[in-house]
């Protein structure tokens, strides 16, 4: 079940974030939770970040933000990550179908994401979905923590009627 996220929801979202499985995968270093509250505010005061529980219990995360002006049919795929201990049970495949589900809802007619290249487990999941590769932005992330670029593939999902 998908959630709008919450302050209530803090706690989890900063350990999933900065979990040592989930944390190279994501967009931010590992961080002190007061230096990070900034950000999940910003996030859950634009309605952006989203949970997804499964039976019952808070299991994973994902943001949909929604692009602007000519671009306004399409929806950025960000943030996903579930938590290790609930990981390979299939749970990560059906909060992805349920956040397509989401937006597809809301009138979006593409969904796009970007996935390190070397986050296979990932990428199959996307494709699993119905997302297909669209190139590879090279050099695209900075890891400080291992001083180190990654490159990022992008993928797209055009929402059929």
């Amino acid at each position: 079940m998908i959630s709008v996220a919450s302050p209530e929801d803090f706690s989890f979202l900063y350990r999933l974030y900065m979990h040592p499985a989930t944390n190279p995968w994501l967009l931010y270093e590992v961080q002190p939770m007061e230096d990070f509250l900034p950000e999940l505010r910003m996030l859950t005061d634009r309605g952006m970040l989203y949970t997804y529980a499964f039976e019952g219990v808070t299991v994973g995360m994902f943001k949909l933000q929604p692009m602007k002006h000519r671009n306004s049919h399409i929806v950025y795929l960000g943030g996903v990550a579930i938590d290790p201990d609930h990981s390979c049970r299939g749970i990560g495949t059906e909060m992805i179908r349920s956040a397509v589900a989401l937006a597809r809802g809301r009138g979006f007619k593409r969904m796009e994401l970007t996935v390190a290249t070397a986050n296979e487990r990932a990428i199959r999941v996307y494709e699993r979905v119905g997302f297909r590769f669209e190139g590879v932005l090279r050099d695209y992330s900075y890891l400080a923590s291992e001083d180190r670029f990654i490159d990022e593939q992008v993928m797209g999902l055009i929402f059929e009627d």
